[in-house]
């Protein structure tokens, strides 16, 4: 793992999830940030103020400019009322 050099001061109640989510647009980051953050790996919720460490993430392509189209995916009617 490689380290950004990046950092991210916690603000209070936020967690591992939300702080992936924020950085790296995504939750399942959350993983990489606690293998960065060894010494918060006990923290659920942060009391504010703590300093993680923002490793590199590579991120997929088909990840970064994914744009859907909820149309394409949500049909117009619900099948039950078809």
């Amino acid at each position: 793992m490689t380290l950004s050099g990046e950092t991210h001061v916690c603000s209070a109640g936020e967690t591992f999830d939300s702080i992936a989510l924020d950085e790296y647009g995504d939750e399942k980051y959350a993983a990489d940030l606690l293998n960065a953050n060894p010494m918060h790996c006990r923290a659920f919720i942060f009391t504010g103020g703590e300093v993680l460490q923002l490793p590199v993430v590579e991120v997929p392509e088909d990840e970064e400019d994914e744009d859907i189209d909820e149309d394409e995916y949500m049909p117009a009617v619900a099948p039950w009322k078809e």
